[in-house]
C-alpha cells in the first residue's frame, strides 16, 4: 500500500460512514439508543480515519486536476464546492453534537443532530461521488 491508494481507501471510509450514520438514524428512530451510540461512534472513527487519510494524501500528492473534464467540470466544481464548504462546517457540528451526547444533554444532542446528520450524510455521499468523478469516470491523463 502507498499514499496513492488513499483515495480509494478514503472512498470506502466515506461509504462506511454513510452506512453507519443511516443505520444509527434507523436505530434511534426504533428506540435502540445503545445501537445508535455504537453506530455513531463507529461513524466517527470512520470519518476520522478518512480525514487523516485525506490530509496525508494531500500532503504527498497535492490536489488532483479537473481541467480535462470538458463541460462536465462546471458540474464537478459545483459539487466539490458544496462538499468542501459543508465538510468544513461538518466538523464543528459533529463535535458539538457528540459532546452534548457525552455530557448526557440529550435534548441539546437531538437539536444539533437535526442539522448535523443531514450535513454529515451529504458530505459522506458527495465525498464518494468526488472520488468516482476524479479517479474512475474522469481520471487525469498520465
Amino acid at each position: 500500500m502507498s499514499t496513492a491508494d488513499l483515495p480509494a481507501i478514503n472512498a470506502v471510509l466515506n461509504s462506511t460512514s454513510t452506512v453507519l450514520i443511516v443505520g444509527a438514524l434507523v436505530a434511534i428512530k426504533g428506540g435502540n439508543k445503545r445501537l445508535h451510540a455504537k453506530l455513531m461512534m463507529a461513524a466517527l472513527v470512520s470519518s476520522t480515519l478518512f480525514l487523516i487519510g485525506y490530509l496525508v494524501h494531500k500532503a504527498f500528492h497535492g490536489t488532483t486536476t479537473s481541467e480535462h473534464m470538458g463541460s462536465f467540470r462546471v458540474y464537478y466544481l459545483t459539487l466539490l464546492t458544496s462538499h468542501t464548504i459543508l465538510a468544513i462546517v461538518n466538523l464543528p457540528l459533529i463535535i458539538v453534537t457528540v459532546l452534548a451526547a457525552i455530557r448526557g444533554n440529550f435534548e441539546r444532542h437531538k437539536r444539533w443532530a437535526r442539522f448535523t446528520w443531514p450535513v454529515w450524510l451529504y458530505v459522506s455521499v458527495t465525498g464518494v461521488l468526488v472520488y468516482f468523478i476524479l479517479y474512475v469516470w474522469y481520471p487525469a491523463p498520465h
